[in-house]
């Protein structure tokens, strides 16, 4: 390998942000890796059936001969002492509830698999991973607004509404090839307070089984979604996640299981969004791509 080449290797290597507490250890006698460089994963979607193709994949979790090698942000250019055919899959990776210290591989999204990759020391092999949802997965809820009407209603506590953006194709909304409206919220010194909750109830699966609530949402002020619990006796509003301001369109993936499973008694559930004016005098919201997903118990 020329000299130049290997200085951006090791360079590049060197700046490499390791995601887990343990570290890849080079064993055996093999001394000189390969090298991986992983790209971006690509996401796609059946749109009719799964909804829009929106991710927000930051890592990629590798794993050779079913051994986790490291966790690591893509794009990224990582050693791999391993020669010759050897199995190698990268699980997408997301930041749990938009956290970046609770980085987890996704359940709901297929690991890219090669079961028969040929690993070349002194080499860099550019790879290009792809991935979909799972296929045993129920799409309980799907919201993007683009409906004549959509499936929030306000609470007694609000005293405003979510709107659609207008015109079609709004700069402020989400716009793709199937998207030309979002949902909107806007708080003044006259309504400052925001609480909808979806219009449709669900029994979710507990007993520690994932549940997600995906959602691409804009904003300048921080917004709150929890779950409302339907019990014998009254209805239990669970807040879980605090979301921070967002200049741009982004993803987050709020884990809704745990508080299923500690409520298990509920009846059925509902997903409530919340924001509230302190001193400010405005602030805008902006929704869309909501998916409420659990895998299918009968797959």
């Amino acid at each position: 390998m020329p000299q130049s080449l290997r200085r951006i290797i090791f360079s590049l290597f060197a700046g490499l942000s390791f995601l887990t507490s343990s570290c890849y250890k080079f064993e055996g006698e093999q001394t000189v890796p390969a090298y991986l460089h992983i790209e971006p994963f690509v996401f796609t979607t059946d749109f009719v059936t799964q909804g829009s193709n929106t991710h927000k994949i930051t890592d990629a979790w590798v794993y050779v001969n079913d051994q986790l090698i490291g966790v690591y942000e893509l794009p990224a250019t990582i050693p791999v002492l391993q020669t010759g055919t050897q199995r190698l899959d990268i699980s997408p990776g997301i930041k749990l509830n938009g956290i970046s210290a609770t980085r987890v591989p996704y359940p709901f999204y297929k690991p890219f698999n090669l079961t028969s990759f040929n690993f070349i020391p002194d080499s860099v092999q550019i790879i290009y991973p792809n991935t979909s949802y799972q296929d045993n997965l129920h799409f309980a809820w799907m919201e993007d607004f683009e409906g004549v009407s959509n499936s929030f209603e306000k609470t007694n506590s609000s005293d405003t509404t979510m709107m659609v953006t207008s015109p079609a194709n709004n700069p402020e909304a989400w716009i793709s090839p199937y998207s030309s409206f979002s949902g909107m919220v806007k708080l003044d010194t006259a309504h400052k307070l925001f609480q909808a909750a979806s219009f449709f109830s669900y029994v979710l699966p507990g007993k520690g089984k994932p549940v997600f609530l995906e959602l691409d949402y804009k904003c300048d002020h921080e917004f709150l979604v929890g779950l409302i619990a339907k019990t014998a006796s009254n209805n239990l509003l669970l807040p879980l996640v605090v979301v921070n301001k967002s200049d741009t369109w982004n993803k987050i993936y709020i884990n809704l299981g745990p508080n299923i499973t500690e409520y298990n008694t509920a009846e059925y559930f509902k997903i409530f969004f919340e924001a509230a004016l302190d001193t400010e005098d405005q602030a805008s919201l902006y929704f869309d791509n909501i998916k409420l997903i659990y895998r299918d118990p009968g797959l």
